[in-house]
């Protein structure tokens, strides 16, 4: 079991779908709107505006800046020598600090309710050093007087071309820069979600005003991929700062499913959509294609979704006369409030501007939320967690409460017990309280081992009045406080019919039947929910290998049979950067870590191919083990002595008494996409029961997290969140590669844990691949699960 900390779908109250917040962006505006401009602006429905930090006249002062440079470096070239003027240590144009002229906004209590767009004139990546230096300067200019006004983010237009790698990396040294400069406010990068033709920007830069504008032929092929490179490009210079976020452009014709996937996972603070990609519909109202509204349909779904801006929609008959007071804006969660009641006050029509009207209508037609949607669980969304170690640690109620809440996993154990006392019956098999004589005993042996609070035991008394099963029943459990829990709940619910034992099931010594002369006797039926994230991550195999002795053979049976471990390489920025954020901060074993964690804003790096499926086994664990090497060696030496270490085992001076439950896989995706990863995402799958009846087509009943069987398998269920395993590095792969990922579960008979790495291969022939990349060693030995 696996803690995942959350609540019962079922009773929790929440809204029924997402709700969009609407902004509204000007790209001609140059001065903050006053306040009867942005009153006019919420009563057509928006919910905030944009606004520019500095003005026609700033921009003109630094244009008079460049021509006057120029006009400086024509006079030096007649009155110094070539030497001389190629002297690098040449004086370059500087931009003097802003003047009240120079912007609209100023310090206010509401200065928050803006969006603050940074100039689009600036040209970062301007091959022309001293264009490029200019636009730095104005860029820190500008962040560095939001920040001082209170401005919470700043909007920052993207490189304008993918093609010049240098120039790309010169935009992500200077967005590093202005992060330094500014001490709180948020950068948010404008990236269009691939260079579509007629997409592009169309504000004139100080570039192109000079004749700067690097010459390129346009492409008969467009790369979908070269957009997203840039920006993991800024954000990697940045070094995955959490307060460098990503406005993404909608394009007119949205990409393949992959592109899109590939954005889901980067922090989305915006999704823009300009006028141009509304089409028309029938009544010459605006409206989006389906392809665009199941795009923001799955956006909408993160814990933080993402705030929508309209570009260029209106309202067009706003005064736009410059207004230089302070401006008294309401806040964001004010005026979308204000706005809510005016909506509901009134229809659409009046006033409303037809963009929003039809977004709002896009906002009432999402999908409801699910059962696995509820806010306790969209709260857990990509939130880490250090797994449990149940075996050294004594679990509190509110840990065991969570378990309880989760109905499909047990009505699933249900259903596996009924199933096996049922076909028991039909097949007359050989009994822990069967004789010589007569080995079927219609009476049987069932131990629930690691009872806690008792939600198994309470299904394997309704399993047994549901079959008309005579049982006895042990349930074993180590935490003496939840011993107690189980105590009362023996008295008051289950009329003392349950035979409580106070132990680690390990050391148990059997059940003593009733009317048997205390003589141990074997179990029948033996039923655990000790499966972690990973399967065995929480030593299920371990605990198993402790009790199972006392499974009546050969016919006893394990509740869960069989369980199954599964990866698949991923890419989880926002992930990787908390746990890089923990590492700087003293957390040495950080990225050495396997945390458990319901992924949500991920991307799955590798593609379903024949024989190399997205989801791929590791490894499996069967129970009953029918020979241990830890009982012969407690035969040999004695009980007391079982876990002496001596010899060789998995680890030099272990027993290797656990040496068969440790395992290795080695694992091939095929990536036919450039990208990148942060580790590794693992999932479970366990059949708890399988028929025996001879040439049964029945289904084994089975639970399963994997994205891809977990809706067929056992839908809703929520008691496990996947298992992480980072890396410490991001790993890039190009195109058609294959990754191999290595992993290891390592044993010393006290502790177990994992060790894992990935290599990247490219084919460079029909029969020759090489080794292009790789990640280091990782281990989670130092925070090893304890046995």
């Amino acid at each position: 079991m696996s803690y995942t900390g959350a609540l019962n779908p079922a009773s929790d109250s929440y809204e029924s779908r997402p709700h969009y917040y609407i902004g509204q962006h000007d790209s001609d505006r140059w001065e903050a709107l006053d306040e009867d401009q942005y009153t006019q602006v919420l009563n057509s429905g928006f919910n905030f505006v944009t606004a520019p930090i500095t003005n026609q006249h700033f921009f003109q002062r630094v244009v008079d800046l460049h021509k006057n440079f120029l006009k400086e470096q024509e006079q030096w070239s007649q009155e110094l020598t070539p030497g001389q003027r190629t002297n690098p240590s040449m004086p370059t144009p500087i931009v003097p600090t802003l003047s009240n002229e120079d912007t609209s906004i100023y310090p206010s209590q509401h200065i928050g309710s803006l969006i603050i767009y940074s100039s689009p004139w600036i040209d970062l990546c301007s091959p022309d050093k001293h264009i490029a230096s200019i636009s730095r300067q104005v860029l820190n200019l500008e962040v560095a007087y939001a920040n001082f006004c209170g401005a919470r983010s700043v909007v920052i237009p993207g490189p304008r071309s993918d093609e010049d790698a240098a120039g790309v990396r010169q935009y992500a040294r200077a967005i590093q820069e202005a992060l330094q400069v500014v001490t709180r406010a948020n950068l948010i990068i404008h990236m269009p979600m691939y260079r579509e033709p007629g997409l592009e920007e169309k504000a004139e830069t100080i570039s192109s005003i000079f004749g700067r504008d690097p010459e390129g032929e346009p492409k008969n092929d467009i790369d979908l991929y070269t957009s997203w490179d840039s920006w993991h490009t800024i954000r990697s210079v940045c070094e995955y700062s959490s307060r460098v976020f990503l406005a993404l452009r909608i394009p007119r014709r949205v990409p393949e499913k992959a592109l899109q996937e590939r954005w889901f996972a980067e922090p989305l603070h915006f999704l823009t959509i300009g006028q141009s990609v509304f089409q028309q519909n029938r009544a010459g109202h605006p409206s989006l294609s389906k392809h665009h509204q199941d795009l923001i349909n799955r956006y909408m779904r993160l814990k933080n979704a993402p705030w929508m801006i309209l570009n260029d929609v209106g309202p067009q008959d706003l005064d736009t006369t410059p207004n230089v007071k302070a401006i008294e804006y309401p806040s964001l969660s004010e005026a979308a409030s204000k706005a809510l009641k005016k909506e509901n006050r009134r229809p659409h029509s009046q006033g409303i501007n037809e963009y929003v009207g039809y977004m709002k209508y896009l906002e009432r037609q999402q999908p409801p939320y699910s059962a696995m949607e509820t806010p306790a669980l969209t709260s857990f969304q990509d939130w880490l967690q250090s797994p449990l170690q149940p075996l050294a640690d004594n679990l509190e109620s509110a840990t065991y409460e969570v378990f309880e809440g989760d109905p499909v996993k047990y009505d699933q154990y249900e259903t596996a017990i009924t199933e096996a006392m049922a076909e028991w019956k039909v097949l007359k098999k050989p009994s822990a309280l069967g004789t010589e004589s007569e080995p079927y005993n219609p009476e049987l042996i069932c131990a629930v081992a690691g009872a806690g609070r008792g939600p198994l035991v309470a299904r394997v008394l309704r399993a047994a009045q549901t079959t008309n099963t005579k049982i006895q029943l042990w349930a074993v459990e180590k935490n003496q406080n939840a011993f107690v829990y189980l105590l009362n709940r023996n008295k008051r619910e289950w009329n003392n019919q349950v035979t409580l034992v106070k132990t680690d099931m390990r050391g148990w010594e059997g059940p003593r039947p009733k009317g048997f002369d205390n003589k141990i006797s074997g179990v029948d039926i033996l039923v655990t929910e000790l499966l972690g994230s990973f399967g065995d991550n929480e030593l299920s195999p371990e605990c198993l290998d402790g009790i199972q002795r006392h499974l009546f053979r050969p016919s006893g049976i394990s509740i869960p049979l069989s369980y199954t471990a599964h990866l698949s390489p991923i890419a989880t920025p926002r992930l990787f950067a908390e746990i890089a954020s923990r590492a700087a901060t003293g957390d040495a074993n950080a990225f050495e870590i396997p945390y458990v964690v319901r992924l949500f804003q991920l991307d799955f790096a590798a593609q379903k191919v024949p024989g190399h499926p997205r989801f791929q086994q590791a490894w499996e664990f069967v129970h009953p083990v029918p020979i241990l090497r830890a009982d012969t060696f407690a035969e040999e030496k004695g009980l007391a002595v079982k876990y002496v270490t001596e010899g060789g085992g998995s680890m030099y001076g272990s027993s290797g008494t656990n040496e068969h439950n440790a395992r290795h896989c080695h694992l091939t995706f095929v990536c036919p996409t450039r990208g990148v990863i942060h580790g590794l995402a693992g999932y479970f799958e366990s059949v708890l029961y399988a028929s025996q009846l001879p040439d049964s087509d029945k289904e084994p009943v089975e639970i399963s997290i994997l994205p891809d069987q977990i809706d067929k398998k056992s839908k809703d269920m929520i008691s496990w969140f996947p298992i992480f395993f980072p890396l410490k590095k991001p790993l890039m792969f190009p195109q058609d590669t294959e990754m191999e990922v290595s992993m290891w579960r390592q044993t010393d008979d006290t502790k177990v844990w994992y060790e894992w790495m990935v290599e990247v291969y490219a084919w460079v022939g029909p029969k020759t691949r090489i080794k292009i990349n790789a990640s280091e060693m990782h281990s989670s030995r130092k925070v090893a699960c304890l046995m």
